[in-house]
């Protein structure tokens, strides 16, 4: 008879495709718990991960109390470092001429918070645009990014000493903390230069320099030189 096993073709596709279906969530929700479980083992590793960081970020910003020298005519480390350079060098921007220059290198263990080397007033904050290479070099200050601090000394009329805070290869942000004209004491907080820099300190040819090429200076407090 005509269309004679429609309705039974038609039930067998429903069947059929309900069939198709209910496999579907069966394989969905076999792959769902694999997928939810490796979604889950991802999430503790990366939370590892994030606390790891969280830690490592605490101790890099750590921003101890320096114990600063009251010895007179003394200028103090600004950085926490090893120091890689001490030669002599034009700098004429704020010194003038020739002059001492220290150099220290801030590795990403290190202490990042900067300091006066002297009492004072902060009379030139001169922010150079540069590259970001490794400043693991000293002569990465010709090229980096940089921020010149100059300090006019309150304990020693007319003398002028320099700071230059130079950026590195991670390090890309130098923060002051001090703007022009403010007075500073010895030792103060001054800055921050994130995940590893360099500082070079400018003193006049009079200084007598007190440290050596890899001395382990503290920021605030180790004696870089003494005016005689």
């Amino acid at each position: 008879m005509k269309h004679a096993g429609e309705a039974r073709r038609a039930g067998l596709k429903i069947i059929i495709w309900t069939l198709v279906a209910v496999c579907a969530m069966a394989a969905m929700g076999f792959l769902g718990k694999y997928v939810a479980q490796f979604v889950l083992w991802i999430s503790e590793g990366l939370f590892v991960l994030w606390v790891l960081f969280a830690l490592f970020t605490l101790y890099f910003f750590r921003d101890p109390e320096a114990r600063t020298p009251s010895l007179a005519r003394a200028v103090v480390s600004p950085g926490h470092g090893k120091v890689d350079l001490v030669d002599q060098c034009d700098e004429a921007k704020f010194i003038g001429g020739r002059c001492h220059r220290i150099s220290i290198f801030l590795s990403v263990i290190n202490v990042h918070v900067q300091n006066a080397p002297v009492a004072g007033k902060v009379s030139l904050l001169a922010h150079t645009e540069g590259q970001f290479l490794s400043a693991v070099s000293s002569d990465c200050s010709l090229h980096n990014e940089n921020l010149l601090i100059g300090f006019e000394s309150s304990e020693i009329a007319n003398d002028r000493i320099g700071l230059r805070l130079i950026a590195g290869l991670i390090a890309r942000r130098i923060v002051p903390f001090v703007k022009l004209d403010d007075i500073v004491s010895r030792g103060e907080r001054i800055s921050l230069i994130q995940f590893g820099s360099r500082c070079d300190l400018y003193l006049p040819l009079d200084y007598k320099v007190q440290v050596k090429l890899g001395d382990k200076v503290v920021g605030g407090e180790s004696i870089m030189a003494i005016k005689p």
